[in-house]
């Protein structure tokens, strides 16, 4: 059973009229490309990790974005004082957890955080889900490959950590997996050149942001449908700019098409199972 388009959809426009305010405190190699993918799809990105700016900046924001990839103490201090306050106002956290299980640290970290702090959802790929939600396994690093799972296990996987912490939970690979716990969804926009490229899960983090932070006020099925709507918009573009032009242009036409879709032409890719 697939999810309706207008269901989707409105949620891209939700984003561009509400112009939300995403914190990001994201890994250097990816910054740039994230700030560039959050200003096209319609927010507007603050790339800040100082600690003695978190309190302020969170205080305005519409969502905190926590990715791990270059990680160091300093940095994990700002995440916490960030998370923090995001907590006690109420701004919707989204924690990537780029490598966990690759080393002691990213690991370590990424089940502190879990653990500590009320995230609104958790995005990764299927190795670094699995070892959250099981406490075991190992990664690669911050790439992703179909052979991390198979469908069905990154679906309990997903579910699994989704009902322990109380989140959403986004599992992304050659098909998307959505959970709130209860409800699951399969993601099938996407393209073979997105891991290809550095960033294309970082960006699309940043953009899930945006898409929480522009229903910030509303309820858990809102919730399911923006994190929704942030995967298969992701994929959609990856499709959309895919040319055999190579792996350099195609970075550069993602971030073009993100700029240039519209909810019509955005409902018309959608292609989204569930619930299931």
């Amino acid at each position: 059973m697939s999810v309706k388009p207008e269901r989707l959809a409105p949620c891209l426009t939700a984003v561009r009229s509400k112009n939300p305010l995403v914190h990001c405190i994201t890994n250097y190699v990816t910054a740039n490309d994230c700030a560039n993918a959050l200003l096209a799809v319609g927010a507007s990105p603050v790339m800040a990790d100082d600690i003695a700016e978190m309190e302020d900046l969170v205080s305005i924001a519409d969502a905190l974005v926590i990715n791990i990839g270059t990680l160091n103490e300093r940095v994990v201090r700002s995440m916490r004082t960030a998370m923090a306050a995001a907590a006690r106002k109420g701004v919707p956290i989204l924690l990537d957890p780029v490598g966990a299980g690759a080393s002691r640290l990213r690991t370590d970290t990424a089940r502190a955080f879990i653990a500590e702090f009320p995230l609104a959802a958790i995005r990764g790929n299927a190795s670094e889900i699995g070892v959250l939600a099981s406490g075991t396994g190992s990664s690669r690093g911050v790439d992703a490959r179909d052979a991390d799972g198979a469908l069905d296990t990154v679906r309990e996987n997903a579910i699994g950590l989704a009902r322990s912490r109380s989140a959403l939970v986004a599992v992304t690979g050659a098909v998307d997996v959505v959970t709130d716990g209860e409800e699951t969804r399969y993601v099938r926009n996407g393209h073979p050149l997105l891991p290809r490229i550095t960033g294309s899960g970082c960006m699309l983090s940043a953009v899930a942001g945006a898409f929480l932070g522009a229903c910030r006020d509303a309820g858990g099925a809102a919730r399911l449908d923006a994190l929704t709507a942030a995967l298969c918009l992701s994929g959609f573009a990856g499709e959309l700019a895919a040319t055999d032009e190579g792996t350099g242009a195609f970075r550069v036409r993602l971030i073009d098409v993100l700029s240039r879709l519209d909810e019509a032409a955005f409902a018309g890719g959608i292609r989204c199972d569930g619930p299931c």
